[in-house]
């Protein structure tokens, strides 16, 4: 079972077990209004474009809200089963749901105010920082100084290149992973000048 299908697996239990109304880190939302994007995302065509933003946002979340009206166990058993085949084949699973189902499990497990990193295989970690690599540079864009991104497994990466004053910021390629796609409920260490670090860590860090 790939990493994808196993954190889905994983996502539906803590969901289950914080139950609906409880928070997330996506900021606004619950469990349940998580768990209505996620399937609009994969069963919902018409309506994925708007989860970027842009002009068909707006028909999306109304798409969105409609989902959460529907019994929160019917919304769990369609994260469970999976998109269409003829959506998201088992192929791409693996290419568009790893970041996916990983960063929002953790948005469930890291809603309240008590949490604690999970221990990941080596081999997770591996390849959650392909993921990294790929997005980081975009998401650490708006960064005003340098930041590079230095995993516990010895990996480096130069994320955003400006100017001398550097920002390091250290952590499992999980936490790194969490952190770039703008989460701040991480498990990272950021060296540099204090100012740098509040600005990187504050920094729009959207897709």
């Amino acid at each position: 079972m790939s990493l994808a299908q196993r954190e889905r697996q994983a996502m539906v239990k803590s969901m289950r077990s914080a139950g609906p109304a409880a928070p997330t880190l996506c900021e606004g939302w619950t469990v349940k209004d998580l768990a209505a994007h996620i399937v609009i995302r994969e069963r919902r065509p018409d309506a994925a474009p708007g989860i970027m933003g842009g002009p068909l946002a707006a028909y999306t979340e109304r798409i969105r809200k409609g989902y959460t009206e529907k019994p929160f166990d019917e919304l769990l058993e369609d994260i469970r089963t999976g998109p269409p085949v003829w959506w998201m084949g088992k192929g791409p699973d693996r290419l568009f749901n790893t970041s996916e189902m990983f960063v929002h499990h953790e948005d469930v497990r890291r809603g309240g105010n008590r949490w604690e990193s999970r221990h990941l295989s080596d081999r997770d970690e591996a390849s959650l920082w392909v993921i990294v690599r790929n997005v980081a540079p975009q998401t650490f864009r708006s960064a005003p100084v340098s930041v590079v991104l230095v995993t516990d497994m010895g990996k480096r990466l130069v994320a955003k290149k400006s100017g001398k004053r550097t920002v390091t910021i250290t952590g499992a390629p999980s936490e790194i992973l969490l952190l770039a796609f703008g989460r701040k409920a991480v498990n990272v260490t950021a060296e540099g000048d204090e100012a740098d670090v509040a600005a990187v860590l504050g920094c729009d860090r959207s897709v």
